[in-house]
């Protein structure tokens, strides 16, 4: 498998970023086997392989076009509990009607997945590869430490500029992802990493407005914008003079609920932010900042009336943010979390 000649001095910072996931996130030791499922559709899918080629043997990778789901299936089955599988997407795999994580998990098989890589344009390689940098003094403390407040909090303001907003309510349990699987069934997940998530108990004691510079188009793909004002009223959205691509959004969404305000999520991932692009949504969604969803779909927290299984929309947008305050402490400002 060939690297484009044009990105081969990415490789070092590559092959140094995915070298510490696997030491200090997974915690992956030689004395397991390791399964690394891949393609070669995108330069950006090829360049990570080549990286994980440095501390992984060459039987372990797998060129997904040259095998079958059933056969894939059988290399899972034929692995311990505790050993590696990595996958490696320009998409994103599908094996029929196997869902290849829950089949990972049921195995007890530590992962690391990265996907939509053909999104990702040619000029933000390396924003993409540096938002894979891993410094767990930096991601724990932190993330713990927001989790935190956020359990314990009555209240939280967001502020952007010429904005306010407020939450009126104590908020769901905090979830961590951090790399940090200390005591955690599942080991591992979709990198790069780098979020602290929640959302309030009262979706309705959100009100105020905010500014958003990006969303996700219709075709998935993150953009940014000049920054426009929406309205939260009860934890319902609305921005009458948002873009017309924006617009759409929430016409779509509208179809299937009102454009409720659900997840609050807080990113660490320094790599990503504010002029700092990736287009793919799960990527840029650990950028350091806030992001919030719209519409009624969370496949983690419950609410009543709300089925887990029948929201269609999860909409994420990203707030031009100057300051967050956990009960009248400023836990954002200037760019970074202060805590």
């Amino acid at each position: 498998m060939d690297i484009d000649m044009r990105f081969m001095d990415l490789l070092p910072t590559v092959s140094k970023h995915l070298g510490d996931i696997l030491t200090h996130a997974i915690e992956y030791a030689p004395d397991h086997e390791a399964l690394v499922i891949y393609d070669t559709q995108a330069p950006l899918t090829r360049l990570l392989v080549d990286g994980y080629r440095k501390y992984l043997p060459p039987e372990s990778f797998l060129d997904f076009a040259q095998t079958t789901p059933e056969d894939i299936l059988e290399r899972f089955k034929s692995l311990r509990r505790g050993d590696l599988v990595v996958l490696v997407q320009s998409s994103n795999f599908r094996l029929s009607e196997f869902r290849i994580r829950i089949e990972l998990f049921k195995y007890g098989l530590k992962t690391i997945e990265h996907i939509h890589l053909g999104r990702i344009s040619e000029s933000q390689f390396s924003t993409y590869i540096n938002s894979l940098a891993y410094d767990p003094a930096y991601y724990r403390p932190r993330g713990k430490e927001l989790k935190r407040r956020i359990d314990a909090c009555h209240t939280i303001v967001v502020e952007c500029p010429g904005t306010v907003l407020m939450y009126e309510t104590p908020f769901e349990t905090a979830k961590l992802n951090i790399g940090d699987y200390t005591g955690m069934q599942n080991i591992g997940g979709t990198y790069p990493i780098g979020e602290v998530f929640s959302e309030p108990q009262d979706l309705a004691k959100v009100n105020g407005s905010i500014k958003i510079f990006a969303f996700a188009g219709k075709d998935h793909l993150i953009r940014e914008y000049e920054p426009f004002t929406a309205v939260i009223n009860a934890g319902i959205l609305s921005a009458p003079d948002a873009p017309q691509d924006f617009q759409e959004i929430l016409t779509m969404i509208e179809e299937d609920s009102p454009v409720i305000v659900r997840e609050f999520g807080l990113g660490l991932n320094r790599a990503m932010g504010k002029g700092r692009l990736v287009n793919d949504l799960t990527a840029f969604e650990r950028m350091c900042g806030m992001h919030m969803s719209l519409g009624a779909k969370h496949s983690i927290y419950k609410k009543p009336g709300m089925s887990r299984k029948e929201g269609r929309y999860h909409v994420d947008i990203f707030l031009d943010l100057e300051r967050i305050l956990i009960d009248d402490e400023v836990i954002y400002k200037e760019g970074n979390f202060v805590v």
